[in-house]
């Protein structure tokens, strides 16, 4: 471990993973318990080690991976905190980022109540990196939540301070997973895609048109961002591959 910080643009982040033994020895370790949606379905979980063992077939240079959909309650937040866990379970350090600005479901999960500091302050420089990472029940999962929703969220993430961030977490952690908003709705995908080492896109099945997928993949592939790969997600149970999720019905604005 080491205390030593690299500043950037008004972000500070520490170049080494905190020990968790230092808990309470350092008031700036923060702790949530993170609601994740694990199933005792066999075939669920076999599906989440399946994307696990073909995120490393990728390659060692696939560090940030970047989940969207087409469009909301696609099941896109539900498989991208799985994905870390997973990861995390197999000992890989994992950090969760909800890049949501707009429409958080990550807040839901594990910051009912609290007041929580975020990637929305971190990239608006009222906050550091360390300030926003809280190390959740499970081993080598950490998380950053979206924050405070700010007014212009995409310009928030085209400013720089994104991409320095990322570079920095790179050194901590093996894998950081992004959680963004549907990119057939909304442009933040596609700006955080260029920032990426690759990404994947959620479709859910029956709900979404080829060409709406289309689409999509266009608009990633355009960001320059390598597309690793699909999920099928509300399969038919009855195939038993994918575990089928309900959300609310909240819009996008």
């Amino acid at each position: 471990m080491t205390n030593d910080t690299n500043d950037f643009n008004g972000i500070d982040i520490s170049s080494g993973r905190i020990d968790p033994e230092l808990d309470s020895a350092n008031s700036r370790i923060k702790r949530v318990n993170f609601n994740t949606f694990s199933s005792s379905d066999y075939a669920t979980n076999e599906a989440y080690k399946s994307l696990r063992t073909n995120i490393f077939f990728c390659g060692t240079d696939i560090k940030t991976i970047l989940l969207t959909s087409c469009d909301e309650n696609e099941g896109k937040s539900t498989i991208a905190t799985e994905l870390t866990k997973s990861l995390a379970e197999y000992g890989k350090r994992t950090l969760l980022i909800d890049a949501d600005m707009r429409k958080s479901v990550m807040l839901k999960k594990g910051a009912k109540g609290r007041d929580i500091i975020g990637l929305s302050e971190v990239l608006s420089g009222l906050a550091t990196a360390e300030d926003a990472i809280y190390h959740t029940q499970d081993a080598n999962f950490d998380v950053i939540f979206s924050g405070h929703f700010p007014p212009n969220p995409v310009e928030l993430i085209g400013n720089g301070n994104f991409n320095l961030l990322l570079d920095e977490l790179k050194k901590i952690y093996d894998y950081i997973i992004i959680d963004s908003p549907p990119l057939g709705l909304v442009i933040d995908a596609a700006e955080i895609a260029a920032f990426c080492d690759g990404a994947i896109m959620i479709i859910s099945n029956g709900k979404i048109s080829r060409n709406n997928a289309k689409q999509v993949k266009a608009q990633i592939e355009k960001s320059g961002c390598r597309l690793l790969g699909a999920v099928l997600n509300e399969t038919d149970k009855d195939r038993r591959l994918y575990k089928k999720y309900y959300y609310g019905k909240n819009e996008y604005r």
